[in-house]
């Protein structure tokens, strides 16, 4: 028997925040009504969530056997690797505005296009590496618009364990925390290589100690979307 696809569609977005325009990928499900209401996943590396993560088949499954609400799933482009960075690094240059477009353009935009939740918990961000600490950041600054993260391998330096233990709203935000056991020289833009497990750790158990609602595991793997990829059937269905 087959399984009913959703679709997934191109929309041209201009984001004053950034000064630029790219293309929004939208999946939507198979079953899509404007008579429901929807769950928002808004994924970072938003082209490799859906080319390499597979994630509209991977939602498309989950729909299908009813293991996971009714979700749109969101994915932003980066140009390049320095693009990325300049977004998705605590200290690149674009940092705070690409959190303030997530915030305060690319929500409003879904909220008026889509029969969406309006409300924190309906809305959860995603990524890996440097798309989950951008994605991890975002939510700590605006734990009202974001109330679920998935986080996928994330990039943790002082700034982030900072963050993380600042945040004084834990019970706002729901986790879902994934690391490879293998993650101990992780090659990095800078052209170093960067042990991501051990910082992992540590910040896995601020969150503990924080009390948020938390699910944490060490893959055996490395720092890749061999791993990633079939993870996000069990990340999807923990969030959502």
């Amino acid at each position: 028997m087959s399984i009913p696809k959703g679709t997934i569609k191109e929309y041209a977005f201009t984001s004053k925040e950034l000064g630029e325009e790219f293309e929004l990928l939208i999946y939507l499900p198979a079953n899509f009504s404007p008579l429901y209401k929807y769950s928002v996943a808004i994924a970072q590396d938003g082209r490799d969530y859906f080319q390499l993560g597979r994630i509209g088949r991977v939602a498309d499954d989950l729909h299908h056997l009813q293991e996971i609400e009714n979700l749109i799933i969101v994915g932003i482009p980066y140009r390049d690797v320095h693009d990325r960075r300049s977004k998705y690094h605590p200290s690149g240059e674009k940092h705070s505005a690409y959190i303030r477009f997530l915030a305060h353009e690319l929500v409003p935009f879904l909220d008026k296009e889509f029969p969406t939740y309006q409300m924190g918990m309906g809305r959860a961000l995603i990524g890996d590496s440097l798309g989950a600490t951008v994605s991890l950041l975002t939510a700590l600054q605006y734990p009202h618009t974001f109330g679920k993260c998935i986080l996928q391998s994330p990039y943790i330096n002082d700034a982030a364990l900072q963050a993380v233990k600042d945040f004084e709203h834990p019970h706002l935000i729901e986790l879902y925390h994934v690391i490879g056991k293998q993650e101990t020289e992780v090659p990095t833009t800078e052209g170093t290589k960067k042990n991501f497990i051990e910082p992992n750790r540590r910040i896995s158990e601020v969150f503990k100690q924080k009390g948020f609602s938390y699910f944490y595991d060490e893959f055996d793997g490395n720092h890749t979307w061999k791993y990633w990829q079939p993870d996000l059937k069990r990340a999807l269905k923990e969030i959502f």
